[in-house]
């Protein structure tokens, strides 16, 4: 399969999904917004998605790409909606220019926190010092192909990798089974979400699969 393929598949899976249903609110930990908020939300990403779905199949670069991600945003008024709703508008579009491959995050954080207050986050970021990635553990999306990323921050000798982990894909919502590497100590998760940890000391990885299509199969029925 081609990258460009790929792409408009992730592009597809994103549209098809029901982005802001009463189970992707919950899933956030937050109460449901109103339907009328709800539908004028799906609208919106639906129709950047199909202008990014053009854009590809008519081989825009990034540039041109990202473009269309910054008319979309810049349609949307951010005083119209609170923070809850702000904080998934942006992951959504994260989400977008992860597909895309384009540095999105500064747009984001200028819509979210305004200009002013975005620069002296980085200037407080600068000062603290960025969080030093020490090894990086990727595999692919068994369903969209994305990479799902676990970043390790912090490594201590005699940690043992104690669980098979079942995550689930920000990009299509597919569950996925994860097995790390000893010895770490502090990570951060990449385009997914930990769903539930089964100890290695209960588990083959034959009885972790089993578990993984049962949550597979109830919890999208």
């Amino acid at each position: 399969m081609t990258d460009k393929q790929l792409t408009l598949d992730k592009l597809y899976a994103f549209r098809k999904k029901d982005k802001f249903s009463n189970s992707a609110w919950e899933e956030r930990g937050l109460n449901p917004s109103d339907s009328e908020i709800c539908n004028k939300l799906q609208n919106l990403f639906n129709d950047c998605t199909d202008n990014l779905i053009d854009g590809i199949n008519s081989d825009f670069n990034r540039r041109q790409l990202k473009s269309i991600l910054k008319n979309s945003l810049n349609n949307v008024n951010s005083w119209d909606y609170d923070t809850e709703e702000r904080e998934f508008i942006c992951a959504y579009y994260y989400q977008l220019s992860q597909i895309i491959s384009v540095d999105f995050k500064d747009n984001l954080n200028n819509w979210l926190y305004g200009k002013l207050l975005n620069t002296l986050f980085k200037i407080t970021s600068f000062f603290k010092g960025k969080e030093k990635i020490v090894e990086t553990l990727s595999q692919e999306c068994d369903q969209c192909g994305s990479k799902l990323e676990t970043f390790i921050i912090k490594k201590e000798e005699g940690i043992p990798d104690y669980s098979w982990k079942i995550i689930q894909c920000n990009n299509c919502d597919e569950y996925n089974l994860l097995s790390t590497v000893p010895n770490i100590k502090e990570c951060r998760f990449g385009n997914y979400k930990l769903t539930e940890q089964l100890p290695k000391t209960k588990y083959t990885e034959e009885q972790a699969y089993i578990r993984l299509k049962q949550i597979k199969f109830f919890r999208k029925k």
